[in-house]
């Protein structure tokens, strides 16, 4: 019966969990003027391709590729770190706010790097591209924290299955 209870308290963490992480990626990303100007000439060349398309009588099909590539980012950047360190916490028995707020902060600002196939090679690299890269890093890794930390509060602090003799916390 502990098992349904942690499970279900896991769910409703998560299901808090991601929209605080959308919130602070939505915000992050409305505050740093690096990331307005990527917004905003990423949404004009948008609509430019999906008016482009209407007007050529196409179906506006690359706007919807577009809107799924970003809802499976946004899965990924926003559930799948607060999902595997909530699993990890319940298999582990970790209950410590640093495994859930570091440790989802960590794993949302490594997924960029792990996707991509960690550092590009390539000799000399742009100040500005990494300049880029270290803000884009630090959004992130505030996303996932803010994240980790809404999902502790939840279900983190009781985290770990029930050993022979002890009684879970407020029992």
């Amino acid at each position: 019966m502990h098992a349904l209870g942690r499970l279900i308290l896991g769910a409703f963490g998560l299901l808090l969990a991601v929209p605080a992480g959308f919130a602070v990626l939505v915000l992050a990303l409305l505050v740093d003027p690096a990331a307005q100007g990527w917004l905003t000439g990423g949404a004009l060349a948008g609509l430019d391709m999906a008016l482009s398309d209407l007007s050529a009588g196409l179906a506006p099909e690359g706007l919807a590729l577009f809107l799924a590539g970003l809802a499976k980012a946004l899965f990924v950047l926003l559930f799948v770190p607060p999902a595997v360190i909530g699993l990890g916490g319940e298999i582990l028995g970790r209950r410590g706010l640093l495994w859930y707020g570091a440790g989802c902060g960590l794993l949302t600002a490594a997924l960029p790097w792990l996707t991509r196939g960690a550092l590009r090679s390539g000799g000399a690299r742009d100040a500005a591209l990494l300049a880029g890269e270290a803000r884009l890093t630090l959004i992130l890794f505030a996303v996932g924290a803010s994240a980790g930390l809404v999902y502790w509060l939840v279900a983190g602090r009781g985290a770990g299955l029930v050993r022979e003799g002890h009684r879970p916390e407020g029992a």
